[in-house]
């Protein structure tokens, strides 16, 4: 099937796509920084249901296809989303982050935490969308296993299954197959 696999920047991006060992019929499209929009149409018509290959995009989160794209049923069965989506330290968002730290004593969730999470729903919500529509959505950062991350995870995403690179291909084959 057909994934697409959000990366926080595209440095951190273009580092693993480089190192990528594409399996036979696999075909990896890479989101660049100047797409233009026939490009962009490209990649996302690259996105068929019985297609011959499994094609895995490649995207930054909060990007240009993390949101308003709809690649329904078959088209995308599922999103890897490396990271937990946090906004760059910047003298704005330390200042946002103090403002709120003071008002309230949740600084760090207005300027980073909320924005973060914000870019991951989008992102996984780039595989559910229609009422018929399945797909795995696959979070790589321990970080999402803290109370802060899952107390706002959607109702949709429970229950879920905590999985290493060994448990990985089995875990998904068994969710397919039921």
């Amino acid at each position: 099937g057909n994934y697409l696999v959000f990366f926080p920047s595209y440095r951190f991006m273009e580092e693993v796509t480089s190192r990528i060992d594409l399996q036979e019929k696999q075909r990896l499209l890479v989101q660049t920084s100047d797409m233009r929009e026939r490009e962009k149409e490209e990649f996302l018509s690259s996105f068929e249901p019985d297609n011959d290959e499994s094609i895995i995009g490649c995207c930054v989160m909060g990007g240009i296809f993390s949101e308003g794209i709809d690649l329904k049923e078959d088209r995308l069965i599922g999103a890897v989303i490396v990271g937990t989506g946090l906004p760059m330290v910047c003298h704005e968002r330390e200042l946002f982050k103090n403002y709120y730290e003071e008002q309230n004593g949740h600084g760090f969730e207005y300027a980073y935490l909320y924005p973060g999470i914000n870019k991951v729903f989008q992102a996984g919500g780039r595989v559910i969308r229609t009422a018929e529509d399945r797909g795995a959505i696959l979070l790589l950062d321990e970080r999402f296993l803290q109370r802060q991350y899952l107390d706002l995870f959607p109702r949709e995403w429970f229950p879920y299954e905590i999985v290493n690179l060994e448990k990985m291909e089995s875990e998904l084959k068994k969710f397919w197959d039921n």
